[in-house]
C-alpha cells in the first residue's frame, strides 16, 4: 500500500461537521451509534463531554471492538492513569482497526505492565527539581508550574503518569501560594509554563486568577501554556474563553498533537479561535512507535499544523517513564525522519528532535549530523542530498 493510500486511509474518519447555531441538528454523520442521538448543543458543551466519558469496558465496547490485550489493559488499569476518552475522541477511532493512531494513544493494554530495567516512575527528574508544590525549577530562566492533575483524556504515553488522574475535588486555588511566592523571589525567572494534567481543565475564572498572579509579577516576560485540550476537547475553546485568554497576551499556546487524523474540522475551528484572538500557537509531538514514527506521517502532521497557524516545535523522543516500552523507538528513527523534512520541505514545518534527558539532563537536540571534519577555519559541510561542499571562514 503506498504513502498516498495509507495517509488517505487514516484521515479519512473525520468530526461531524459544527453547525454552533443550530440547537436542534442532530450529530449522525461519522459518529459511532452511541452517539447519534446527541444534540449539538450538548456536543458542543465541553462539560457534557467531560461527564460522558468512557471510564469503562462496557462502554467502549459499545463503540469498538474490543482485543483481548485491550480487555485486559482495561482491566487493570485504575488509580493514577485510569482510562478516560471524550465522545469527541472516540469518534474519531476505528472501531474495527487495531492500529488506528486515534485508538492506541487512548485505550490501554496488556503492554502498559510490562516494565522495562531503564523504565522511571519520574523519567525527567521533576520532583527532585520542585521548590514549592507544583513548581519545577530546572532552566536558570524559566520554570514549569503543574496546576491540575486531571486531563481531558489520558494518553497512554503519559510521562507524567505519576501524578495525572481523577481526583474528587480540584486542588484548592491556595496550594500554588507557596510557587508563586518563589517566582516572585527569584528574578532571574522571567518565563513560566502552566502545564498539569491540563490547565484548560480549569474553569475560567480559576484559570484567569493565575493568569493574573503571573502576569502581576514584573520580571515575568514570557507566559506560556501546555494544553492537548484542541485535540482531545476542542469544545473547550469558546469565545468567552479566548477572549479571557487575549487579556493576558502575549500568551503562546503549545499543543500536544501526534497524528494528521488529530487534524479534524472541529479542531481547526479550536485553533482558529486561539490565533485569531492573537495567540501564538506552537506544537509539541511525541514519536510513538506504530503511529507517527514514518516520514511521511509526520510530514503530513506538520505540513497539516502549518494550514491551521500551528508552528512545529518539538519532537520527543518518548520519555522512559513506566509501561512505555511498546510506544518507544530506536533514536535513530528520529533522526532519519527529521533527515526526511530537513530540505525536503519548508523550513517552518522542521521541529527540534529532542531527548529529555533522564535523570533531568533537560531537553538535547538530536538529529542529523551535516559537518563532516571541521579543521584551521575549514569545514567541509553535506547537504540534504549528501552532496559535499566546503566553507572557509575568514581570517
Amino acid at each position: 500500500m503506498n504513502e498516498t493510500v495509507l495517509l488517505e486511509r487514516e484521515t479519512q474518519l473525520q468530526s461531524p461537521t459544527v453547525n454552533l447555531g443550530t440547537q436542534q441538528k442532530k450529530f449522525s454523520l461519522y459518529l459511532p451509534n452511541a452517539y447519534k442521538d446527541v444534540s449539538t448543543l450538548d456536543w458542543e458543551d465541553w462539560h457534557w463531554q467531560i461527564r460522558n466519558r468512557i471510564r469503562t469496558k462496557e462502554e467502549l465496547s459499545k463503540i469498538i471492538r474490543l482485543t483481548p490485550q485491550e480487555e485486559e489493559g482495561i482491566r487493570r488499569c485504575n488509580g493514577k492513569l485510569s482510562m478516560a476518552i471524550t465522545p469527541y475522541w472516540a469518534s474519531l477511532i476505528d472501531p474495527e482497526d487495531f492500529n488506528c493512531p486515534i485508538r492506541r494513544q487512548a485505550v490501554p493494554l496488556e503492554a502498559e505492565f510490562i516494565y522495562a530495567p531503564h523504565e522511571l516512575v519520574d523519567p525527567c527528574a521533576e520532583d527532585r527539581d520542585s521548590p514549592a508544590p507544583g513548581l519545577v525549577h530546572r532552566y536558570p530562566d524559566r520554570v514549569l508550574l503543574l496546576v491540575t492533575e486531571q486531563c481531558a483524556m489520558y494518553c497512554r504515553h503519559c510521562t507524567r503518569r505519576r501524578l495525572v488522574g481523577e481526583k474528587k475535588q480540584a486542588a484548592a486555588p491556595h496550594k500554588l501560594d507557596a510557587a508563586f511566592e518563589y517566582i516572585r523571589s527569584n528574578k532571574k525567572i522571567r518565563d513560566v509554563l502552566i502545564s498539569g494534567g491540563d490547565p484548560l481543565m480549569l474553569e475560567d475564572d480559576v484559570l484567569e486568577n493565575i493568569l493574573k498572579t503571573i502576569r502581576s509579577i514584573p520580571h515575568v516576560e514570557f507566559l506560556r501554556i501546555g494544553t492537548r485540550l484542541p485535540v482531545t476537547l476542542p469544545q473547550r475553546i469558546t469565545e468567552q474563553f479566548a477572549a479571557m485568554l487575549k487579556k493576558y497576551s502575549p500568551l503562546w499556546i503549545s499543543i500536544h498533537f501526534n497524528h494528521p487524523k488529530e487534524v479534524t474540522r472541529r479542531c481547526k475551528l479550536a485553533c482558529d479561535l486561539l490565533s485569531d484572538n492573537g495567540m501564538p500557537l506552537g506544537s509539541q509531538t511525541v514519536l510513538l512507535k506504530g503511529i507517527n514514527d514514518r516520514p511521511f506521517i509526520m510530514k503530513k502532521l506538520m505540513h497539516e499544523l502549518l494550514k491551521m497557524r500551528v508552528r512545529p516545535y518539538y519532537i520527543y523522543q518518548c520519555d522512559p517513564a513506566k509501561g512505555t516500552s511498546h510506544f518507544r523507538t530506536p533514536v535513530a528513527v528520529g533522526i532519519n525522519i527529521i533527515e526526511k523534512l530537513r530540505g525536503h520541505t519548508t523550513g517552518y514545518a522542521i521541529p527540534t528532535y529532542v531527548i529529555d534527558a533522564p535523570g533531568g539532563g533537560g531537553k538535547i537536540p538530536v538529529g542529523p549530523n551535516y559537518v563532516i571534519s571541521q579543521d584551521k577555519g575549514k569545514y567541509t559541510l553535506r547537504n540534504y542530498r549528501s552532496k559535499i561542499y566546503t566553507y572557509l571562514e575568514t581570517a
